[in-house]
């Protein structure tokens, strides 16, 4: 149990370790690599919750590691993403710099979530895993689908791109948490309709489809906040 103990923080460390790999294959070969080092990262990410909740073993330092795991991985690679996507085009020398607001805001984002109390069953702006996946898998659904491919190429549109999520990060806007404290269709509908969304468009598109799963989950987290306010009004 001594050595287990250990486990939570040996997924963050790997964590950590994907994303500063992540960056350095990005800077040698090229801003659409990022993406594997994401998945991994996520992987990790999920696994290293999972573990100290399962052994109890949940700790202080260990969810400020985690936070600092995630600002590498989930914040400073896609900024790195996004820069050298944006650099390798015909654009003013300032432009790709642009890129690294998604760094500054994704620290901003997680250090605000280690001390807000209210995301407990929604969060408060995008999640940083959520936002790094959306840039790391453009390049694969303008792959996939053939009039996107612009949305990566374009850098006046990637560009805004950047600015809007980068303002989501940090948005007093409430997203949907997948947290079910029942299973039933009841109050958990637009969580359903999410996962399938999600699930039609990898299914369809592969890894290319996580673009439109984030579209999808920004936008039905909307339209759950809406309803919900209107029932509070009735």
């Amino acid at each position: 149990m001594s050595i287990l103990r250990h486990l939570p923080n040996l997924l963050t460390c790997l964590n950590l370790l994907s994303g500063m790999v992540g960056i350095h294959i990005v800077m040698e070969k090229g801003p659409v690599y990022g993406f594997y080092f994401i998945l991994a990262a996520a992987v990790f990410d999920f696994f290293d919750g999972f573990a100290a909740r399962l052994l109890g073993v949940q700790s202080g330092i260990g969810k400020q590691l985690d936070s600092l795991a995630d600002l590498v991985t989930f914040g400073v690679l896609p900024s790195f993403i996004v820069f050298y996507q944006i650099q390798a085009m015909a654009v003013p020398v300032y432009l790709p710099y642009v890129g690294f607001l998604l760094g500054i805001q994704s620290a901003i984002r997680l250090a605000k979530f280690n001390i807000d109390e209210r995301q407990t069953d929604r969060f408060i702006g995008l999640p940083t895993p959520a936002n790094a996946l959306f840039f790391s898998t453009l390049p694969l659904l303008g792959q996939k689908v053939a009039f996107l491919s612009e949305t990566w190429n374009n850098p006046w549109v990637l560009s805004s791109l950047t600015l809007i999520f980068s303002y989501l990060l940090t948005a007093e806007l409430p997203l949907l948490a997948l947290k079910f404290t029942h299973f039933g269709w009841r109050q958990n509908e637009f969580r359903y309709l999410m996962l399938l969304i999600s699930l039609f468009g990898i299914v369809i598109w592969g890894w290319a489809g996580i673009p439109i799963a984030v579209i999808s989950y920004i936008f039905l987290s909307m339209i759950s906040n809406r309803l919900e306010k209107h029932e509070e009004k009735t």
